[in-house]
């Protein structure tokens, strides 16, 4: 088990920051951290690194327990914080050498000169960290949590700032790492979860509302078909409104619909019937998925 955590809490004076929470995480494993802000996701992931010690609670990283062991923790993880805080004086080579030193890893310029191909910081290599776009420091401290090889990789906000060439770039780096690491990010960019990882779990208020696979937490919020419809004009909403199963009717733009189905027939035969009846034609319909996003506000609004 590479990351083990069980009735976790943290308080900070009065506030409840996490209550309890209780998950563990398998080698190979890419899992996305989820939750609003304020839920605990930061809180969690330095418990994990050993920045802040739990109120209550155990945690283990590659086996060793993060209040009696936190040297063999940092050891063993690579942790890339969402504020990424850098020595801006240093060049992008220097600063690498230097935790690769840290960590007293042998030839610490190779290995930096290794980092920086696998992160896409060779244009920037001689550049103060200080003059780099804010994208570009987020492959530095990529390539910092990276540098010692570590057996878990967490990583909180790990494309922020990033453009949308850089994130694919990224995207497509952490799933490779993924097949030999153990990776847990936090991110709000729902379509980044759904693309790289194996599985999710939500925070909300500093306790757990969802640890699933993907696949399956989208099925928690089914039931309810939403459909996008647009007539070739305008009919009265009174109208669509009245079909049978119709839950609810928002308008979506110019005699176009959003309609909520909440029972199981297939109600577009319905619309088309309707259309016919008013005149109009259906220009377009189609159904909506239940996203990840969908799931995400069912889960912690």
């Amino acid at each position: 088990m590479s990351i083990k955590v069980n009735k976790i809490s943290k308080l900070f004076g009065e506030q409840k920051a996490l209550d309890e929470v209780s998950f563990s995480i398998e080698p190979g494993q890419i899992v996305g951290f989820l939750g609003p802000n304020g839920a605990g996701k930061s809180t969690m992931m330095k418990i994990l690194t050993c920045f802040i010690p739990p109120s209550s609670g155990e945690a283990f990283v590659n086996g060793f327990d993060v209040m009696e062991n936190s040297l063999d923790v940092r050891r063993v993880t690579g942790y890339l914080p969402e504020n990424n805080p850098l020595y801006t004086e240093m060049y992008v080579k220097e600063y690498l050498e230097f935790v690769a030193g840290i960590f007293k890893i042998p030839n610490a310029a190779k290995k930096a000169d290794e980092m920086i191909g696998m992160t896409g910081l060779e244009v920037e290599r001689k550049k103060k960290i200080g003059m780099l776009s804010k994208g570009y420091r987020q492959r530095v401290g990529l390539a910092q949590a990276l540098i010692h090889n570590p057996q878990v990789l967490i990583l909180d906000e790990p494309t922020s700032g990033l453009d949308p060439n850089q994130i694919v770039e990224i995207r497509n780096l952490i799933k490779t790492i993924g097949y030999q690491k153990t990776v847990m990010l936090s991110t709000h960019i729902m379509q980044e979860v759904e693309a790289i990882c194996d599985r999710v779990i939500i925070i909300n208020k500093g306790k757990i509302v969802a640890d699933e696979s993907i696949g399956k937490l989208q099925q928690l919020v089914k039931g309810k078909e939403i459909l996008l419809v647009e007539f070739s004009h305008a009919i009265d909403i009174r109208k669509i409104k009245a079909l049978k199963q119709v839950e609810s009717v928002e308008p979506a733009g110019l005699n176009y619909w959003k309609i909520v189905n909440a029972g199981d027939t297939d109600i577009r035969p319905t619309l088309f019937k309707l259309a016919v009846d008013e005149g109009a034609t259906v220009l377009t319909l189609q159904k909506q998925s239940s996203s990840l996003e969908k799931v995400f506000r069912e889960l912690t609004s």
